[in-house]
């Protein structure tokens, strides 16, 4: 008997996503990351179903590595004129730095050889420039000095060509959107070290989606409206008297990706 090879593909590639989703209620984001890893590299356009699975996956287990970098940093700090106790601090920030960089690295490269040049939609491509964005963000929290700037410049580039695309392209109340520009701020603030382009795009952000709120539908209401809570929440941090509390002390909203 003879097999269709499209059917046995989208079997294959409807276990993986069921098995995702299991991973994902197990969290076990490293087996989730690494079967949706799989599941793009099958190649073509990834449903909105897929790319949110996919985001949420790497997002989790590069989340974790970089909670415990800015904890493990902290106490290497702490431990200052003692020196075993930061030479050890030191080799475990190194070791779990490399962890970090190996993810944002295999997410970039996923990115650039599968997903932003397979993306159909505005929508699709403005998500995937602004994940590109992110991951570069993450590789300049932990670069070198000599480092920094080349990723700092990659970063901004990905955040600038989503934002530039998403301004012309779609309502300034759609959710993707406004994680672009919370995401892009955050990246002026923490990064680039400039209070008044942070501020400026994230009030811009949100009074673009104030005066549109009646367009609002019923399936992105409450994403929206969240994603403009944040930028509120930071925008309320950058003006007072507290915006220059280290980052680990008080740290600035950024998207949280959520699977649909």
């Amino acid at each position: 008997m003879e097999v269709d090879g499209d059917k046995v593909g989208m079997g294959e590639r409807e276990a993986l996503l069921q098995k995702a989703k299991l991973a994902e209620q197990a969290e076990r984001y490293d087996d989730m990351a690494s079967l949706m890893k799989t599941v793009t590299e099958k190649g073509g356009e990834l449903s909105n179903e897929e790319r949110n699975l996919l985001s949420v996956a790497y997002k989790n287990i590069v989340g974790a590595r970089r909670s415990s970098w800015r904890v493990i940093s902290s106490l290497e700090h702490k431990a200052e004129g003692l020196e075993e106790k930061q030479r050890l601090a030191k080799e475990y920030r190194e070791k779990v730095e490399q962890e970090l960089n190996n993810i944002c690295q295999e997410v970039i490269n996923l990115l650039d050889k599968h997903l932003v040049s397979s993306a159909q939609s505005a929508e699709s491509k403005v998500f995937y420039l602004k994940m590109k964005g992110d991951y570069y963000r993450y590789l300049a929290e932990v670069a070198s000095a000599e480092e920094k700037n080349k990723v700092v410049s990659h970063s901004q580039k990905a955040y600038q060509e989503a934002f530039d695309l998403a301004v012309k392209e779609m309502q300034p109340t759609n959710p993707i959107r406004l994680g672009l520009a919370l995401n892009f701020s955050v990246f002026y603030f923490e990064i680039q070290d400039d209070s008044g382009a942070a501020i400026q795009l994230a009030k811009g952000a949100f009074d673009d989606a104030i005066a549109e709120l009646d367009t609002l539908n019923e399936d992105t209401y409450k994403d929206a409206t969240l994603i403009m809570q944040l930028l509120r929440d930071n925008l309320t941090l950058w003006t007072s008297n507290d915006a220059a509390a280290p980052a680990d002390e008080q740290p600035d909203h950024e998207e949280e990706v959520k699977a649909a």
